[in-house]
C-alpha cells in the first residue's frame, strides 16, 4: 500500500475500527502515516472522530511541517513528527486514550504502573513479542512540544541500549504506538490495551515470565525486551 490515496482509505478504515470497538471515543486520538518519496505526512485532523474520518479532508503535512491541505492537523503534530524523526522504521503512528492504558496511569504506582521504563511487566508472551517494554512519559498538557522531545529521547535511549520500543504511554493521556503500517499499528495497541486491562483485573497480581522464558522467546521469535 503505497498510493496516497490508499493510505486516506486505510486510515479511516483504521480509525472506523477503532472507534467501533471502543478504543477511541469521541474526537479522542490521531492517527497519521508517513508517506513515500519524501512527500511528507497525512494526519487525522485536529478534534476529528475517528470514527467519521472522510479520506479527503486528513491533513496533508509537507515534510518542513507546513500543511498542504485537508483540515487542520491534529495539535499533536510534533509529537507524531518526533516520533517519525527518531524512528525511521516508523510508517505509522497511532495515539488513543483507551481506557484501561490511563486508568493504569490513574491507579499509581501500588496498583498501576510497574516501572517508568516499562509501566507493564511482561506477562504473557504474546505482549512480549508484540508490543515490548512501553516506558511511561511524565504528564504534559496535549500537544507539548517538551513531551514529544521526551518520547524521542526514549526512542533513541532505548535502541541504544539495544532494546528498541515501539510505544510509549503519556501520563493520564494515553498510548502512542508506532509501526510499519496503520493494521500493524493498530494490532500493536489492540495487545497493549489487552495487556493492561489484565494487568488491572488481576488480583494477585501475576508473577512476570521469567528471564528464561523471555529468553526463549528471543531466540524463537526474535523478541525484544
Amino acid at each position: 500500500m503505497s498510493t496516497q490515496a490508499a493510505l486516506r482509505d486505510e486510515i479511516c478504515r483504521v480509525g472506523r475500527s477503532l472507534f467501533e470497538r471502543g478504543y477511541v471515543h469521541a474526537t479522542a486520538g490521531n492517527l497519521s502515516v508517513r508517506l513515500p518519496d519524501d512527500e511528507g505526512w497525512l494526519i487525522t485532523p485536529t478534534d476529528a472522530c475517528l470514527g467519521f474520518l472522510d479520506p479527503a479532508r486528513l491533513a496533508h503535512v509537507a515534510p518542513d511541517g507546513t500543511q498542504r491541505s485537508g483540515d487542520r492537523a491534529s495539535k499533536t503534530l510534533a509529537l507524531h513528527r518526533q516520533i517519525y524523526g527518531a524512528d525511521p522504521q516508523a510508517r505509522c503512528v497511532l495515539h488513543t486514550h483507551s481506557t484501561h492504558l490511563v486508568a493504569l496511569t490513574l491507579a499509581g504506582r501500588e496498583h498501576g504502573v510497574w516501572r517508568e521504563d516499562a509501566i507493564l511487566p511482561p506477562i504473557t508472551p504474546y505482549f512480549v513479542m508484540k508490543v515490548g517494554r512501553v516506558p511511561r512519559i511524565p504528564y504534559h498538557r496535549p500537544g507539548d512540544p517538551a513531551a514529544a522531545a521526551l518520547v524521542a529521547q526514549a526512542i533513541t535511549a532505548a535502541r541504544e541500549a539495544g532494546t528498541p520500543i515501539r510505544a510509549v504511554m503519556l501520563d493520564r493521556l494515553g498510548p502512542n504506538v508506532w509501526h510499519d503500517s496503520p493494521a500493524a499499528a493498530m494490532a500493536t495497541l489492540e495487545e497493549l490495551e489487552e495487556t493492561a486491562r489484565l494487568w488491572l483485573m488481576s488480583s494477585p497480581r501475576p508473577a512476570p515470565l521469567t528471564d528464561a522464558q523471555i529468553d526463549e522467546l528471543r531466540q524463537q521469535f526474535n523478541a525484544i525486551w
